[in-house]
């Protein structure tokens, strides 16, 4: 066998030997994520081959990359594919895979819940809008809407939510009547 030959032999067992290793460090991880995601095993492995194209023409490039942890920039580049891979699938699912019936009950339970918090009150709704969907903490509660303090502002929060209970039991509503 010819030197040259000895080479390219030792270079394809170097590859292989490279790229067994990174299937060994970070395949499962990636699989893991996929799979968490709703993906199956099939997309996994297509993920992990363009990872794997990404990773090696980065390390053979000119350019210096210095790569600290293999398993974790491998694991990064796999999930940044699999967000492009499912914003790509999203935009061509056909609208008859969802559960049209369910999407229909959950917007009209929304909406009468809804309904129910305008009745407190506009000052009430956001309020309780700052609280519960904004996670604004009390004391940010007590200088936004002018309050003495933390204490006036957990008064006031509870009152709009008083407010809401009572016109709830003044229709003698049932939580039933808000899935159905």
């Amino acid at each position: 066998m010819m030197a040259e030959d000895q080479n390219r032999l030792l270079t394809v067992e170097m590859r292989e030997a490279f790229f067994t290793g990174l299937y060994k460090k970070a395949f499962s991880p990636v699989a893991h994520y996929v799979a968490r995601r709703g993906g199956s095993l099939d997309e996994a492995k297509d993920i992990f081959q363009d990872t794997l194209v990404i990773y090696y023409e980065k390390v053979t490039s000119a350019e210096t990359t210095n790569i600290v942890n293999e398993k974790a920039y491998l694991l990064g580049i796999a999930k940044k594919l699999w967000l492009q891979h499912y914003k790509a699938d999203c935009k061509h699912q056909p609208l008859n895979n969802f559960d049209l019936e369910a999407i229909a009950e959950e917007q009209l339970s929304t909406d009468k819940i809804l309904h129910y918090l305008e009745t407190a009150g506009k000052r009430c709704m956001e309020l309780l809008k700052a609280f519960y969907y904004d996670h604004l903490p009390v004391g940010k509660l007590a200088t936004r809407f002018g309050y003495s303090g933390t204490h006036s502002a957990t008064v006031a929060k509870y009152k709009c939510l008083e407010k809401v209970r009572e016109t709830v039991k003044y229709n003698s509503l049932k939580y039933a009547d808000f899935i159905e």
